[in-house]
């Protein structure tokens, strides 16, 4: 299966889930006296826009190079990471407002049952978080990723829903209001995700080296090229699920500049053959 195929099917996988999450957890926050769990379907309900987003940024990423775009379409995919923390961020601005709101507002205690319906959230938010990380890590984009933090960050707002729901039940009247305590603490926990969301998208668009494991592996896969002696400088950009190389390769000063010539492109095909991940590759050619 290929990194975009990977990508989108995770994508899918978020849009689904986070669909029936949300009215889940706004039917069992209204009929249940809890607005940790309102503010859960709202964080759901802005997920499944983020996740239409990420799939858009996916499919506009691979499209491949043309005369205008010569190194391809894949900055649009950290630009829509972008996007989806603003998302975030406003759904926790909302969290925020709306908790402070019910805090001085006297309101009912939750309901029991809906600790069981958190719990069942819970696990399946985590085991989401991890699927869609793995397929993120797979594909190598920054948006997957992005849209696997939304499911981090959902889980942990449902834990802090049901400690307050926990709290308010247990200490009976008079703490009704533990319930929007914890939702007011999530909306800081999703802040904080938003962060760590943006920063390495940031770091893609700025072209920050990040991507120490891929120069070891290009070294190694370089030498094994007949007539390369070494490397020297190796740049490294990431734009969408690829990475653009620039590579100086020593050679034997005798060679003639066609013998030159035909290394570069054997050591370009090699490095595109071994590491899939590679997308343009420019080489320079160093005599010994």
């Amino acid at each position: 299966m290929s990194n975009q195929a990977k990508a989108i099917q995770a994508t899918y996988f978020s849009i689904i889930g986070n669909t029936s999450l949300a009215v889940i957890k706004g039917l069992a926050g209204f009929f249940g006296n809890s607005y940790a769990l309102i503010a859960d379907a709202i964080e759901s309900t802005t997920d499944i826009f983020a996740s239409f987003l990420v799939l858009f940024g996916i499919k506009y990423s691979s499209r491949p190079a043309d005369k205008n775009h010569p190194y391809g379409h894949g900055r649009a995919e950290p630009l829509i990471t972008f996007i989806v923390v603003g998302f975030l961020i406003t759904s926790a601005t909302v969290i925020a407002y709306e908790s402070i709101l019910n805090i001085n507002t006297p309101h009912e205690l939750p309901k029991s049952w809906t600790l069981l319906v958190l719990g069942g959230i819970i696990i399946w938010k985590e085991y989401s978080f991890r699927l869609v990380m793995k397929k993120g890590i797979e594909a190598n984009s920054s948006s997957v990723k992005a849209d696997a933090w939304h499911h981090r960050s959902d889980a942990i707002t449902s834990i802090a829903a049901f400690v307050g729901i926990t709290i308010a039940l247990v200490l009976g009247k008079g703490y009704e209001a533990a319930d929007d305590w914890a939702a007011l603490f999530a909306s800081g926990f999703i802040v904080y995700n938003s962060y760590l969301i943006f920063r390495p998208a940031l770091g893609e668009i700025m072209d920050e080296h990040l991507y120490d494991d891929v120069v070891v592996n290009i070294r190694l896969v370089a030498k094994t090229v007949d007539g390369i002696i070494a490397t020297e400088k190796c740049f490294i950009r990431k734009v969408g699920m690829k990475y653009h190389v620039d590579l100086h390769a020593i050679v034997d000063s005798k060679i003639t500049v066609r013998e030159g010539h035909d290394l570069a492109h054997q050591l370009k095909d090699t490095l595109k053959k071994e590491m899939p991940y590679i997308g343009n590759v420019l080489i320079h050619i160093e005599p010994d």
